[in-house]
């Protein structure tokens, strides 16, 4: 038996080749490794590094009921070796097993980076074999323990973070006990294991319609915390469970039980799971997310976007609501361009003379809705010195639309399920691996950006397709895979033709908030909620799964609102990406005039928004709190916005933990009228602030 151990960027990691040369991965953490940890009636046998499941073998031994562990091959792959290497980013640990029944090859994949407490894993499956493999399920991450360090019962210390995620109700943190998921102890600890799992999974290609591909768990005696995402637009599945007297968490992305995936492999050809991102804290949980947000940054795809935070307004919440014209648009455009946005959007309708939703896909103006022709809008747009954008749904085509008519789109062109087109509120789903349907995506891109001088696109997505098709793939969820893989590469395509384009990521407000899909996207629409004083939680919970520069914020003062309403607002807004709508040009002057200067604020701060991480001095926000606050900071100062809904009181003391001790200088940035009181105590590092009236929000910068 031998060990290997690796520490890098404050992560420690233990590998053990045993007596058989199994592989085990024995410990990934920030603590020191502990053998005195390593408790259970099988020694380190439930420690696999990885696990993989094909059809037609045993998985012999402990009871699993639907758990992903002994795996077969999974449990039978032998250590074949390591490799250590270093680029540019940081260090890349690569460790391969076989199977001598298969000849199936297995490598895992650890990729560290530079000054980061995260590493990105996945797994690759090769068939080196004389025979067809059919796989079940790969893991992209698997680790065994995550309850062992140190000595209070699991039941009492360690606690799981859940996202729950739907329509108009995102980002909803939630943590849980073991005893409050059914995973309670009931055995004795060597002993521990059930059929008993707490998972979260995703089918379908809305990849965050009831949870956010993430998690976290945390050793509340230890002070650890362990937060992941799966960065995959599709089918995922992460589960906590027990074996061999330990706890062991394991993501992938689809697999055949929870999503119909299903993938043969013919002798010579390999399989690359989805990836996922893991980051590591033993200060807080606010840490932990802090370095998934420095990590999430440079996965991401380089672009000037998210350099520059430009303002973009939206005709739509609040505003048009899909119902734009040429008249319409004029006065709005000559609002937005006094108030400083960056770019105009026109959103939905733009396409159809009428009802559109069962006719799309053929994305031609309407002659109607603007009798000069689109680009005449477009231009005027940029006379005022913005850059203009549309709306589009490039993955769907309305049962009822032109494009139908085209004698080369046929069946190819759309998902299949027995033998019949799938489709969802009246609109069939692309499938993207044809190259007939990128080719026809292009020219839509290329037209509005060459024809039309556009230089945004929301890209919206309104249906859920399911478990995928059936055209060319070994499984449902294999041709769901395949075209998940091939928008993605197509949207690269898009981007190296046009590297300054813009393109937000929209599904329903945030049903694809993932980071397979975000590491391409530069914004994100965070949500379709239409009531500003319930949007301020989910712009306060943004930060938890995408960096606050990606995280679009609707902004939209009513017409006959009070100065109020419009600050509170904005301040939704101001810490992330200000997505200004409301029907600017119908506003009163006083109100417009906050409006502007929110914008311009925003203006002075945003360089610091890019590079900050998130904060929570009242935790994460829940729908039903009274008080709201999310802080952002950085080495030398931070941001903190404070918002106060229906509630009695009209104070808050809000602790700034990493400032207890400090002098910090507190001004009130955003409103310029503010009349309200704040207070800084140094001993205690707590932000005092007093809002008199509900419904209320200040902005505060802090220095020190």
């Amino acid at each position: 038996m031998r060990r290997i151990e690796i520490s890098e960027n404050g992560i420690n990691m233990v590998i053990e080749i045993d007596d058989e040369n199994r592989t085990r991965l024995l410990h990934l953490s920030p603590l020191p490794f502990d053998e005195s940890t390593l408790e259970g009636r099988s020694g380190t046998l439930g420690f696999n590094m990885v696990e993989v499941q094909m059809s037609g073998l045993d998985r012999a031994g402990e009871r699993h009921g639907n758990k992903y562990i002994i795996t077969a091959p999974g449990y039978t792959l032998r250590f074949a070796g390591i490799n250590d290497t270093c680029d540019q980013q940081g260090r890349i640990i690569e460790v391969t097993q076989t199977d001598e029944g298969t000849g199936v090859e297995v490598v895992s994949h650890f990729r560290f980076f530079n000054g980061v407490r995260a590493v990105r894993t996945w797994t690759t499956v090769t068939n080196k074999g004389s025979e067809t493999q059919t796989l079940e399920y790969v893991s992209s991450f698997c680790l065994t323990g995550i309850q062992k360090d140190g000595v209070l019962d699991e039941d009492d210390k360690l606690r799981i973070g859940v996202c729950h995620n739907s329509w108009f109700r995102e980002l909803q943190w939630k943590t849980y006990t073991l005893p409050e998921l059914g995973l309670a102890r009931s055995q004795p600890q060597e002993w521990l294991h059930s059929s008993k799992v707490f998972a979260c999974t995703n089918a379908g290609n809305w990849s965050s319609k009831e949870y956010i591909p993430m998690g976290c768990v945390s050793n509340t005696e230890t002070g650890t915390h362990m937060v992941w995402q799966i960065e995959h637009n599709g089918s995922w599945h992460w589960e906590i469970s027990d074996r061999e007297g330990h706890l062991y968490l394991q993501a992938s992305g689809p697999s055949e039980i929870e999503s119909h995936w299903s993938k043969e492999l013919k002798t010579g050809e390999s399989f690359e799971s989805v990836t996922c991102g893991v980051a590591f804290s033993d200060e807080s949980f606010d840490d932990a997310i802090g370095e998934l947000t420095r990590y999430r940054r440079l996965i991401r795809r380089k672009n000037r976007d998210n350099k520059t935070l430009a303002v973009i307004f939206n005709d739509y919440m609040n505003c048009l609501w899909g119902n734009p014209t040429a008249e319409a648009e004029f006065p709005l455009v000559d609002a937005a361009a006094e108030c400083g946005c960056n770019y105009f959007c026109i959103d939905a309708g733009w396409y159809a003379d009428g009802f559109w939703w069962d006719e799309v896909g053929e994305w031609k103006e309407s002659r109607k809705r603007f009798p000069n022709g689109l680009k005449e809008v477009t231009d005027y747009i940029r006379k005022k010195g913005m850059i203009p954008g549309v709306w589009l749904e490039i993955e769907v085509v309305g049962i009822h639309s032109p494009l139908l008519d085209r004698g080369d789109v046929d069946d190819s062109w759309f998902f299949m399920r027995h033998g019949r087109r799938v489709f969802d509120r009246s609109r069939y789903q692309l499938d993207f691996r044809n190259h007939k349907v990128r080719e026809y995506a292009d020219s839509v891109i290329d037209r509005l950006v060459k024809d039309y001088g556009v230089g945004y696109i929301k890209m919206d997505y309104n249906i859920e397709p399911g478990i995928g098709t059936e055209t060319d793939a070994d499984s449902f969820g294999d041709g769901l895979l395949g075209h998940e893989r091939c928008y993605l590469a197509w949207l690269d395509g898009v981007f190296a033709r046009y590297p300054d384009l813009i393109v937000e990521n929209c599904s329903s407000g945030s049903m694809r908030m993932d980071y397979a899909m975000l590491s391409h996207y530069s914004i994100q629409s965070t949500s379709d909620q239409d009531d500003y004083r319930r949007y301020a939680t989910i712009a306060a919970n943004a930060p938890l799964a995408l960096t606050p520069e990606q995280a679009a914020v609707w902004s939209y003062p009513m017409q006959g609102g009070d100065r109020e309403r419009t600050v509170f607002n904005m301040i939704n807004s101001m810490l992330l990406r200000i997505h200004q709508s409301g029907h600017l040009a119908n506003i009163d002057d006083d109100n417009r005039a906050l409006v502007k200067q929110g914008i311009a604020v925003y203006k002075q701060i945003r360089a610091n928004i890019r590079e900050a991480v998130p904060f929570w001095a009242l935790g994460t926000s829940g729908f039903g709190d009274g008080w709201v606050s999310l802080g952002l900071r950085r080495e030398n100062c931070a941001y903190i916005a404070v918002w106060r809904r229906e509630t009695n009181g009209d104070s808050i003391s809000l602790p700034i933990d990493f400032l207890k001790g400090v002098q910090v200088r507190v001004e009130c940035i955003y409103p310029d009228f503010n009349e309200e009181r704040f207070l800084w105590n140094t001993a205690s590092g707590r932000l005092s602030v007093q809002l008199r009236t509900q419904n209320t929000a200040r902005l505060f910068k802090l220095t020190w």
